[in-house]
């Protein structure tokens, strides 16, 4: 399967690692703690690069800065059952130390994409190093 435009770009391939990274992590937990925290981690985490994808699929500029906000919302959401894992203490410091550049490094790249959307010379939503 090629690559589509919204897989090369940056921001993208961050999200999916904190998905990827969120998935890994979770599936080691306990049933209760999976089940409850767990699943709603994997779903906001999952929400980020989903949306990401929908939002340059669309190819209109009101269509994709809608849905890269959703997106900021699911990192967000994300941010909040991590530290909800966390104060449960069910994420170590070596999970925390492997997920917080992640998330440091997306929030201000979903900014930036977003900014960028249907700026001066900037032509449909593709590929870019945001």
């Amino acid at each position: 399967m090629s690559a589509s435009n919204f897989e090369k770009l940056r921001v993208y391939q961050l999200s999916e690692k904190l998905a990827d990274d969120v998935w890994d992590i979770v599936m080691t937990w306990k049933p209760f703690a999976k089940d409850t925290v767990g699943k709603q981690l994997v779903r906001a985490s999952d929400s980020v690069d989903a949306n990401i994808a929908e939002g340059v699929g669309r190819g209109t500029y009101p269509d994709t800065r809608r849905f890269i906000r959703i997106a900021r919302g699911s990192l967000h959401e994300t941010q909040h059952w991590l530290r909800r894992a966390w104060r449960r203490k069910l994420l170590n410091d070596e999970q925390v130390q492997a997920l917080k550049p992640l998330v440091d490094e997306l929030a201000p790249k979903l900014n930036a994409f977003l900014n960028s959307i249907g700026k001066a010379g900037v032509r449909a939503p593709v590929a870019t190093d945001h």
